[in-house]
């Protein structure tokens, strides 16, 4: 009987491990300015169909923001589900706020499809001013983490040099279970967000001038009414 058990436990593994040698990740960005978009395309290309199921894992900088009221909006219209590991604060400018991580979970009803695509809105924080000239900041956005796991599974050691990961088990969040991270076979070049940032060499200039100008709006105007009787 465990003979038996511990056979079938192996076929198990045995389709993880294939998922994990042939599956792929793919990221780009797209629209401009503040407010973008990430989209990542998953590409599960073994022949055996499982129960085995998907996660990504994004880890974000504090130079972006996800709006969980936006992500709530468009859950109905989307094929996945996200989970937060943190409060997101909309304000902060980006020296005041920290990192984050989101866990997207498809919501697909049956056996997991072999293509998967997330689309994701990300805004931009606003950031310090330059004080040495530069008119642009740039934010790197690293490639998520695609982690795989089943039930049926449990002999994980098994499965090198892909690492064994602690991850929520679904959106839910009520528990906690052992996914298997997969190994890229090649380094993944960050994607570069640009933003506009002011110059803070202006600061002396530009607040005085503005105390100059309401100086002498000030003088003309208690000019005029004094001029004119109407106090």
């Amino acid at each position: 009987m465990e003979g038996n058990f511990g056979d079938e436990n192996q076929d198990h593994c045995d389709v993880l491990k294939q998922w994990l040698q042939s599956s792929s990740v793919s990221v780009e960005l797209s629209k401009k300015g503040f407010h973008r978009e990430v989209i990542t395309t998953v590409e599960l290309k073994s022949d055996v169909l499982s129960d085995v199921r998907v996660l990504l894992v994004h880890r974000w900088p504090r130079g972006v923001y996800v709006d969980p009221y936006q992500l709530a909006s468009l859950s109905d219209q989307r094929d996945w589900k996200i989970l937060l590991d943190s409060t997101i604060d909309l304000e902060l400018p980006a020296h005041k706020a920290s990192g984050f991580v989101t866990y997207v979970y498809p919501s697909h009803i049956g056996p997991t499809p072999r293509s998967l695509k997330v689309t994701i809105p990300v805004h931009g924080r606003y950031h310090e001013p330059s004080f040495v000239g530069e008119t642009f900041t740039s934010v790197d956005i690293e490639a998520p983490e695609l982690l795989l796991w089943t039930v049926q599974c449990t002999q994980l050691n098994t499965l090198q040099p892909h690492a064994v990961v602690d991850a929520p088990c679904t959106v839910s969040n009520s528990s906690t279970c052992q996914w298997v991270k997969i190994q890229h076979q090649q380094e993944f070049s960050p994607l570069r967000f640009q933003f506009p940032v002011g110059d803070a060499s202006l600061v002396a200039p530009v607040c005085g001038g503005t105390l100059l100008v309401t100086m002498m709006c000030c003088a003309a105007l208690s000019r005029y009414m004094w001029k004119h009787r109407i106090i």
